[in-house]
């Protein structure tokens, strides 16, 4: 009967290296061989090897890393090109840190110094290591898998029988088996050399061009993006200028001129709300219509933005980012005449959109004295006002809107040349108007009613409400980029991860007897129980096409045996004497091998 050797991973005692396979264990890898050694006294010498240190992968992992670590700051300390009012009131309230922060560059960390150096560094580390390692799997993969090594017993797993097939229909069936298993393989002497897994590189090299991808792409958006944010009330409209934003900020690189042209109207804003459960007053639809028109003279077109799902016109998306209540407010001098007449935004305070707001009116107005005076009235609105919650709404939708009022007039300071917000009222200079107790004036208004301002000041109408919406115009160039580069790293990672890249050769060659006897080994980039197992598989789909030696009628099932070894999974710790893992002469007595 026929000895076999069974494809079992070679212990620690038995080392497989390039030394010992020659060109059969290379270039399992386009992983350049790293040098420990201190490169030679001279410019040339220490520039190459710090440049072998920069495009190490070891160090682009530590450059990704002080990325990652360098945005930290970014995403926990204010920076000044997203909110500089945030950095000022941190440095006043922490001069030494908000003096230390600044030095650091902690206020503008992505356009800081040491962050772009790592930044830069990382982009050269990269792309020093993906354009070798791209040259050489290119050539890899013009050429063919190398020959068998001398001796295959050497190999991680391994295996072996005889057959009185002819050994050139042994290779020509091991070379159509290999190939119908997708492996590269082709006839060299007197074996087949095949290898798979090439899609593991293909996936490193993915991976890594992809994070170049992405970083460039974060870049570009970092320094050409824009965003601005826009309160429209329901029946206003807004153009894409700088002028109509109520806040923006762009890129260091941006241009006004780069805005895209669009327009729009916000024709209606509808809001539904849970109205019983745990979950009542939480919206169940917000969307905003518009009519919309891309460059200066574009038609008109409806659409309906929603919560993420913006409205996009070239470069530019639309968000729908905030809503709230604009009461119309009819405001009258002691004549009669109209001197405001306007929907006033309220600023929402909590989810059930109890609102604040003022009420300027800054021309037009006289006291019953002919005196021109500003009027500013402090604003609090109930969308749902409920007896005995007079402080709170206690729903968000208008059941029961309730607008309560107190008047001041004197000079607003509006034109003092201070900046001050729509929705605060500066009382240093304004005096409260006074009811017939002298108390300061207060009344609470449903829509429809009037307050009368004592001694003949005039009066408030509050006519109705109009709802307000929030948008968000965002250009961020090269997000697409940046999408894309992330799906490649995520599959690019998981092919390198997943796939195994491995050779298989067969050797069959005629015996002194007269018997060829076929030998069938594996070698993997690194350690795993797929390659014996696999080669187990292939070994007994390779005998199922060969007859056995017909001189031995336990032939077959020693094969047999030989292919269920090579599946079985890895051999332990300890591993077999070589002398044990070794091809057996095929000289040997058949009675030794019935015996066995």
């Amino acid at each position: 009967m026929s000895k076999t050797t069974p494809a079992t991973p070679a212990g620690p005692d038995a080392p497989v290296g390039d030394q010992d396979l020659g060109a059969a264990g290379s270039q399992l890898s386009t992983a350049p061989a790293e040098s420990l050694s201190m490169p030679t006294l001279g410019v040339v010498g220490w520039a190459r090897w710090f440049w072998r240190q920069l495009t190490s992968m070891r160090v682009a992992l530590l450059l990704l890393l002080l990325v990652a670590l360098g945005a930290i700051p970014g995403s926990l300390i204010p920076q000044s090109g997203t909110d500089a009012t945030k950095v000022a009131d941190f440095v006043k309230n922490n001069p030494t840190l908000g003096d230390v922060y600044d030095k650091l560059g902690l206020f503008h960390v992505y356009s800081s110094v040491w962050f772009s150096a790592v930044y830069i560094l990382l982009f050269v580390s990269l792309i020093g290591c993906i354009v070798p390692r791209t040259w050489q799997f290119v050539g890899q993969l013009r050429s063919r898998p190398p020959g068998a090594p001398k001796r295959l017993t050497r190999l991680p797993a391994y295996t072996t029988w005889r057959t009185e097939a002819e050994p050139e229909q042994i290779r020509e069936a091991a070379l159509t088996l290999l190939k119908k298993k997708r492996f590269r393989a082709h006839l060299t002497g007197d074996n087949v050399a095949g290898e798979k897994g090439y899609l593991r590189e293909v996936g490193n090299l993915a991976f890594h061009i992809a994070l170049i991808v992405m970083l460039t792409a974060f870049a570009w958006g970092q320094l050409f993006k824009s965003e601005g944010n826009k309160l429209v009330v329901e029946g206003d409209g807004f153009s894409n200028t700088l002028t109509q934003y109520d806040d923006f900020k762009s890129g260091n690189l941006f241009d006004t001129g780069d805005l895209v042209p669009l327009s729009f109207r916000l024709n209606k804003f509808t809001g539904t709300y849970e109205t019983s459960g745990p979950n009542k007053g939480t919206p169940r639809l917000y969307q905003a219509a518009l009519t919309y028109s891309e460059g200066a003279y574009g038609k008109g077109h409806k659409t309906l933005v929603k919560v993420n799902e913006p409205l996009e016109i070239g470069d530019a998306k639309v968000y729908l980012t905030a809503h709230g209540y604009a009461p119309l407010i009819t405001v009258r001098d002691g004549k009669g005449n109209v001197v405001f007449h306007d929907a006033v935004a309220m600023l929402p305070l909590d989810s059930n959109v109890t609102s604040t707001g003022v009420i300027k009116v800054l021309d037009g107005y006289k006291n019953p004295k002919g005196v021109s005076e500003q009027l500013g009235i402090s604003a609090f609105f109930l969308p749902t006002y409920t007896k005995g919650s007079e402080t709170a709404s206690t729903f968000p939708a208008l059941n029961n809107p309730v607008l309560n009022l107190a008047p001041y007039h004197g000079d607003l300071g509006v034109d003092s040349g201070i900046p001050q917000s729509v929705y605060q009222l500066d009382k240093s200079h304004v005096k409260a108007f006074k009811d017939s107790k002298g108390a300061q004036l207060r009344e609470n208004l449903k829509p429809g009613q009037t307050m009368q301002l004592p001694g003949g000041a005039g009066s408030v109408t509050y006519e109705g409400t109009k709802q307000w919406a929030n948008f968000q115009v965002v250009q961020q160039p090269a997000s697409g980029w940046a999408l894309a580069g992330a799906l490649t790293a995520i599959f690019g990672l998981a092919a390198s991860l997943f796939i195994q890249r491995r050779r298989v050769w067969v050797r069959a060659v005629r015996g002194a007897d007269g018997v060829t006897v076929v030998e069938m080994a594996g070698l993997g980039r690194s350690e795993s129980a797929k390659v014996p197992e696999e080669l187990g598989e292939l070994a007994g789909t390779l005998y199922d096409q060969t007859p056995a030696e017909s001189a031995h009628p336990g032939a077959r099932g020693g094969a047999e045996s030989a292919a269920t070894a090579a599946r079985a999974r890895p051999a332990p710790t300890d591993p077999q004497p070589k002398s044990e893992q070794t091809t057996p002469d095929p000289q040997e007595a058949p009675s030794e091998g019935a015996e066995q």
